[in-house]
């Protein structure tokens, strides 16, 4: 689906004026503003929008009751106009809160005549010639279901209601503007003055330079998290050499495999026959959620049961051994939504930051692939404990694939929608748009002309040869680790979707690692994929990998990352029969692995033979102690603005580190606090010897190496997702390991 920003454009008057005496000249008029409207239903009536591209309009739905829209050609001057859904079978009103004019499009044919009603409630004829809204068929279009426009001044406060088969349109509404334009992050980044940024997904070039590295700050404020080393944000000057590093798959892989009634799909039978159970089992993330409970001391974990079916829930100690507890809303499984609510993709997102208990979990969810019967909508919950969800609600305008995450850097909720727009492929490109609310029930229903263009796929994404298609961006996941966001953009080489299923292959799709600092531009230093498919027949993982929601959580010195992948099943085995199988087998075998990474271990900076040197840009810091993650031998010492080293925090001064470690303090022989130099403009200068690696570096408020930076999912050992205890996680994560 296509999701851009546009304006509505509202019907241009004219009128007479007298340019010279005897002389009339036909001019234009001053458009009139557009009303602000609401609607005044219980519950209110949704909001769609008038889209010339095909691609978006297979979410332009005219009625409640009926698909009526989906792929009509209506006039061109309705083209980027709101409207709201109406009703085939009652009136529906509506509330004008800013004065202004409003278009009324009203069936005028020999069904249904509702011309003289309108002139009655004070409308007037718009000048528009009539059309032809909607087909009645599949193949034509019946003259039956002709359509004038009429219009209307309003003034605030104004109530409408409109007959049956009418839609109101031509008006704006009210708007939760994003917040944070040009405002200064965390890190001393400053955010353009038009936010969210104006991007261009059009082209196949590569991004312009992230803003953060083509105008750095003057000092980085480096008190929230580690500093990781995966652009040039934080560095001065080096002779170090970046490595970037991919986390390896665990052996034991899968790690949660189906294995109850409700991880296998039902194939439906004629009545009074059993349902067969089929081998399309699915035990997948398909971004879900998967976080630390310190309470309970175990992994939580959301994840779709079946294919396209429900979403369970499963504990976990270790984050290998999965348990799937009884559930009161069916008794004897573990699922946690109900039958009649099926899914396409999910996101759980734990809010460790709600005032309110009652909603500490969120659910974002878009339905199953018939997305015609649920009209393209969102779906969303709040829950206390992730297990009772309450009342499902219908947000907005959303494609398949679509997710959100939590930025708690800027406070805000970010909707990560699909948006496509044409191309030389059957199937449309596939990209992303971004809308982002401080609020996450007001974000969900977002305006369908919000959202912006964000992210794609470009031509340094380069096409895997043994299938040939260009890669696209097919779901961008993020969480926020440590200093930075940590993206997973999820990438798709191929096939297209009739392939796959002429095959009963899956998609190939893996897993790119991206980095922001200001929450909305991605870095992408690194166009390998980090978790690749295996693409090999009977790999668990062949293809389809999806990252988890959250995409990893920290255990002790490590990362675990967790994915879906999926078998395909290219022969139908004997005995199962059935051109449903046959169809849908591109799907076979979906379950869940992880894959491993040093802590912090996205990208190292490398000394060579002769060893080398990095000296940082100038930072700010709160704390007392200098903590690294590195590798062989280095030490370090603390210099002024200028570069001039401060004593007694010298090379020569300092005990050298040498090991292997994720958490270590620096020291000097005069000792290790640096209380007396917070709040200057300092910087850091390490020297390594050579082979010598560098991941991480920060400053901690005390001896315990806290870094107060995020921990994506958390881990044992953490109190919640902000690492609060530094070297005690270690302890307990080690426990687990053994």
């Amino acid at each position: 689906m296509r999701l851009l920003h546009w304006k509505p454009k509202p019907a241009t008057a004219m009128k007479p004026i007298r340019l010279l005496p005897g002389l009339l000249a036909i001019l234009p008029a001053a458009p009139a503003a557009p009303a602000l409207m609401e609607s005044a239903d219980d519950p209110p009536a949704k909001l769609n929008v008038f889209r010339a591209e095909s691609t978006l309009a297979c979410g332009r739905y005219y009625f409640a009751e009926r698909i009526y829209g989906r792929y009509e050609k209506y006039p061109d001057w309705l083209d980027g106009f709101l409207f709201f859904e109406s009703s085939v079978s009652q009136s529906l009103s509506y509330r004008c809160l800013r004065e202004g004019t409003v278009i009324a499009l009203v069936p005028v044919n020999k069904n249904v005549n509702h011309a003289r009603r309108m002139e009655a409630l004070g409308f007037r004829e718009a000048g528009r010639a009539p059309f032809l809204l909607f087909k009645a068929g599949a193949k034509k279009t019946d003259t039956s279901n002709g359509y004038a426009a009429y219009e209307k001044q309003l003034g605030v406060g104004e109530m409408i209601s409109l007959p049956a088969w009418t839609i109101l349109t031509g008006f704006d509404v009210p708007r939760a503007a994003p917040t944070g334009a040009g405002g200064v992050l965390y890190n001393g980044i400053q955010l353009p003055n038009v936010w969210p940024p104006k991007i261009d997904c059009e082209t196949e070039k590569p991004p312009p330079l992230v803003p953060w590295l083509k105008d750095r700050p003057a000092v980085v404020p480096i008190d929230v998290g580690r500093q990781l080393f995966v652009d040039d944000f934080l560095i001065e000057k080096t002779t170090l050499v970046r490595e970037f590093h991919h986390p390896e798959k665990y052996k034991g892989n899968p790690v949660l495999k189906p294995e109850t009634e409700i991880e296998y799909s039902k194939v439906d039978r004629p009545p009074g026959q059993r349902p067969r159970i089929t081998r399309r089992g699915a035990t997948i993330t398909t971004s879900g959620g998967m976080w630390w409970n310190p309470d309970k001391q175990l992994f939580e974990l959301w994840y779709q049961a079946g294919w396209q079916t429900t979403a369970a829930y499963a504990t976990s100690r270790d984050g290998v051994h999965w348990e799937r507890p009884s559930l009161p809303l069916y008794p004897g499984t573990n699922q946690v939504l109900p039958k009649d609510k099926s899914l396409d993709l999910l996101s759980i997102v734990l809010d460790p930051f709600c005032a309110d208990p009652n909603k500490k979990f969120k659910i974002f969810m878009t339905p199953q692939v018939d997305m015609v019967k649920t009209r393209w909508r969102a779906r969303y919950f709040t829950s206390p404990d992730g297990i009772d969800w309450g009342e499902q609600r219908t947000g907005g305008i959303a494609g398949d694939c679509s997710t959100m995450f939590y930025n708690p850097f800027r406070k805000k909720w970010v909707y990560s929608l699909r948006w496509s727009y044409p191309a030389d492929r059957p199937d449309g490109f596939r990209a992303r748009a971004y809308w982002e609310d401080s609020d996450f029930e007001r974000g969900m229903n977002w305006v369908p002309d919000q959202p912006v263009p964000w992210a794609r796929a470009d031509r340094l994404d380069r096409p895997d040869s043994r299938i040939g298609d260009t890669p696209q961006l097919y779901n961008l996941d993020a969480v926020a680790y440590e200093s930075i966001m940590l993206g997973a953009f999820k990438i798709l080489h191929g096939p297209r979707n009739d392939i796959a299923q002429q095959r009963n292959i899956p998609k190939f799709t893996g897993i790119n690692f991206a980095y922001s600092r200001d929450g909305f531009h991605w870095h992408r230093p690194d166009r390998r994929l980090a978790i690749k498919y295996s693409y090999s027949a009977g790999a668990w993982d062949r293809g389809y990998l999806n990252p988890l929601g959250n995409i990893c959580v920290v255990r002790g010195e490590k990362l675990w990352f967790y994915y879906t992948g999926f078998s395909g099943r290219e022969a139908i085995a004997p005995g199962d029969d059935g051109d449903d199988l046959k169809r849908t087998d591109m799907h076979a075998g979906g379950a869940t692995g992880a894959a491993i990474l040093r802590r912090d271990g996205f990208a190292s900076m490398n000394a060579g033979r002769k060893g080398g040197v990095l000296l940082t840009r100038p930072v700010r810091f709160s704390g007392t102690r200098l903590f690294v993650n590195a590798a062989g031998t280095l030490v370090a010492e603390v210099c002024d603005e200028a570069g001039k080293p401060v004593a007694p925090f010298t090379f020569d001064n300092c005990e050298p580190f040498s090991g292997d470690s994720t958490i270590s303090a620096i020291r000097w022989k005069e000792g290790a606090d640096l209380s007396a130099h917070a709040g200057k403009n300092l910087r850091f200068h390490f020297r390594l010897d050579a082979g010598g690696k560098l991941y991480a570096f920060w400053v901690s408020h005390d001896e315990t190496g806290r870094s107060d930076g995020f921990l994506a999912g958390g881990g044992p050992g953490y109190t919640g997702l902000i690492d609060t205890v530094g070297l005690a996680a270690l302890r307990p994560a080690a426990a687990r390991e053994n």
